[in-house]
């Protein structure tokens, strides 16, 4: 007889979270690159976690320093220490899920940052998901719904669609989702696309907000049901290409057991289709603490010659 669909994912959700503390935590934190004046540094900490330098700003984008999100436990460890973050200007959070919005995380870097320097930074989340971090010491929450923007530091935000789901628990589907392209006043734009399966609206997106780099999840693909809402690196790939962007930054892998793929298989994965389709040397896969520094979009003299090369830091 056939089991329950919900003993079916209780059981799965079980082998997940037995072996997620079947081996040791990895990885080492580092300290944040130097980034000059007009480069973009990106900085990858971990899973969908990220601190970027972008317009003389430091933005965190769903920050998870959290060794464990309930019973579930990292592989490895978050890329910076909150201590040694830098001055926070902006947090981002894409949508409400653990393992994007993690409150105790949250809660120690507007402490840490009011600490530090007398003033809390300013928290941008999807329409729904407010009352989740207003009680975090953040300078001021805002809201967005897609396409909406808003101005912060100097820094225009842009909410963009995405296609997954924002519901914390089970019933609270009223909390929106979504992703971010943060642009300076130089050229510089990130897109951060959260937690989405493939779908149309990277064209969309690429066409109305023109992106530099983007950072795709690539990983929780298998069952295939999971690609419901999330992509595999094939399609995180494609949504790459349909974006126009020049550099890809891969996420959502390696750090949090959430599919049933082989930990190390992500990233081997897109590599191998970069490869296939001549994209090998615009796809760059940081390890946790690593930072991608990219030259400044407007250089100081006019000779194309004294702008840099890509660098990893």
């Amino acid at each position: 007889m056939k089991r329950p669909v919900r003993m079916q994912k209780l059981e799965q959700l079980t082998r997940l979270v037995w072996e997620s503390h079947a081996r040791p935590l990895t990885g080492l934190p580092r300290q944040p690159a130097h980034v000059a004046g007009g480069e973009l540094g990106i900085m990858f900490l971990g899973h969908s976690s990220f601190l970027i330098q972008i317009g003389g700003k430091n933005v965190l984008v769903d920050p998870v320093f959290a060794t464990r999100l309930v019973v579930l436990r990292r592989a490895r460890r978050a890329g910076i220490q909150v201590p040694d973050l830098p001055e926070i200007d902006l947090v981002l959070v894409t949508h409400a899920h653990m393992d994007h919005l993690n409150r105790p995380t949250l809660r120690r870097i507007a402490r840490s940052a009011l600490g530090r320097t007398g003033r809390a930074p300013v928290i941008v989340v999807p329409e729904g998901v407010q009352d989740l971090v207003d009680s975090m010491g953040f300078a001021e929450v805002r809201t967005l719904t897609w396409w909406a923007q808003t101005s912060v530091a100097g820094l225009e935000i842009s909410m963009t669609p995405a296609r997954h789901w924002g519901a914390r628990i089970f019933n609270d589907v009223h909390r929106q989702f979504g992703g971010y392209v943060i642009a300076d006043s130089t050229g510089h734009r990130v897109y951060h696309c959260g937690d989405t399966a493939y779908f149309d609206g990277f064209r969309e997106i690429g066409a109305r907000l023109h992106p530099q780099v983007a950072l795709l999840p690539i990983g929780a693909y298998f069952p295939d049901t999971y690609r419901a809402v999330h992509t595999s690196p094939e399609e995180a790939l494609q949504g790459f290409v349909d974006l126009g962007a020049e550099t890809m930054i891969p996420m959502h892998f390696g750090t949090f057991r959430l599919g049933r793929e082989p930990m190390e298989e992500p990233p081997v994965r897109l590599l191998a289709e970069a490869e296939r389709r001549h994209l090998l040397d615009r796809v760059k896969v940081l390890v946790e603490g690593e930072t991608l520094v990219l030259p400044a979009r407007i250089p100081p003299c006019p000779s194309p010659s004294s702008v840099p090369p890509h660098t990893l830091r």
